[in-house]
């Protein structure tokens, strides 16, 4: 489907104002998304069994103790947001953290892990400085059940304190994937594990590895939090060092960055990380691998420097990467970022990346400051 440009909010202040922002801006859809995830989760078809709603809430509610611990700043966020598109905080959490939730709600329930369980599907990698003329980058496809893509949105952080960033989402969630203006970026593909908790939920995460000013810094904020659910993390910042990190609950193995491209799709590869992996459907297995095969390939040709143009492409190879819905798999490529954060560019996509033209967004003259 062709999509109009991506819609842009823009956000600045304290995090209460940044909260009260984005919950006025978009309360009516905030609250009809909210449904939607709340009731994928109480049908059971993601999250091991079907629950009554007010259940889904209480395991939800159980999460917030986690996320004010981890960043009174963010969750005073949250909770702001929530208050001005009129949820409740639980709803919040649901909402915004919906993958790392249903780990949580099967380790709460002790809930089979279903096979129709299609979480997401993104393909992303990070490509070192030397391979990218000198400038290194992050990119990704956004992958997830295609009712979630008429809800993304970039915006544009502009808080009080710390950097500012452009970041990737939907409507109610604090972040998913982005750079800031001291130029550190971070991407995530969705891992399914098996060891969830009552944590923090990913957006959170993101958006405080997105408050820090070097890679190493955003690393340590990652593995301080006590996660919820399960993710790849894909981290590279403006001095060309990088990090993919397959953060489980129990475990976070981290890979620098070194001379190759780093590609990561929606399965474990680190010995530390597979005992906490979940049942995955054998389809969806063999899609994965095959991402990240295809994805390896078109960027290992070292005698040719990687440009965005040549990311963007990866992002939409036809058979396996650029994902479109169908009536087994209701997952698409909801959108793909380009991130460079050497020179504060960023290009976002909302739609299928095959389907839909890259928009061009700068961080530049922060960024610069770096150089």
């Amino acid at each position: 489907m062709r999509r109009p440009p991506i819609r842009h909010l823009d956000l600045a202040g304290s995090p209460e104002a940044m909260g009260d922002a984005h919950g006025r801006a978009h309360a009516a859809e905030i609250r009809r998304y909210t449904r939607e995830r709340v009731e994928l989760v109480a049908e059971g078809l993601w999250s091991g069994g079907p629950l009554e709603r007010g259940a889904v809430l209480e395991l939800a509610a159980a999460c917030l103790p986690a996320h004010e611990a981890f960043s009174p700043r963010l969750h005073a966020e949250m909770v702001a947001m929530a208050s001005a598109a009129g949820i409740t905080p639980a709803e919040a959490v649901v909402v915004g953290g919906f993958t790392d939730f249903v780990d949580t709600v099967r380790a709460a329930t002790s809930g089979p892990h279903p096979a129709s369980v299609t979480e997401d599907d993104c393909t992303a990698f990070v490509v070192p400085d030397a391979r990218a003329g000198g400038a290194g980058m992050v990119g990704q496809t956004w992958d997830m059940h295609d009712t979630a893509t008429g809800h993304v949105v970039l915006a544009r952080l502009r808080p009080d304190a710390g950097p500012d960033a452009l970041v990737f989402t939907t409507v109610g969630c604090l972040g998913q994937i982005g750079m800031n203006s001291v130029g550190v970026c971070v991407g995530i593909n969705n891992l399914t594990g098996n060891d969830g908790r009552f944590g923090v939920m990913w957006p959170t995460v993101i958006r405080e590895m997105l408050a820090q000013a070097t890679a190493a810094e955003a690393l340590d904020a990652l593995l301080r939090a006590d996660l919820a659910g399960a993710h790849s993390y894909l981290i590279l910042d403006a001095e060309g060092r990088g990090y993919n990190v397959e953060a489980m609950p129990s475990a976070r193995p981290v890979q620098a960055l070194a001379a190759d491209p780093l590609v990561h799709t929606n399965h474990v590869t680190y010995p530390a990380a597979l005992p906490f992996e979940g049942e995955r459907d054998g389809e969806l297995m063999a899609n994965s691998r095959r991402r990240l095969e295809l994805a390896t390939a078109m960027l290992a040709d070292a005698g040719h420097a990687v440009d965005p143009e040549r990311l963007m492409e990866v992002t939409r190879e036809p058979t396996a990467i650029c994902r479109r819905p169908d009536a087994t798999y209701r997952v698409e490529s909801s959108g793909a970022v380009i991130m460079r954060p050497r020179t504060g560019d960023f290009w976002a996509c909302w739609g299928q990346p095959a389907e839909n033209v890259y928009e061009h967004f700068s961080l530049a003259p922060a960024a610069a400051q770096r150089n």
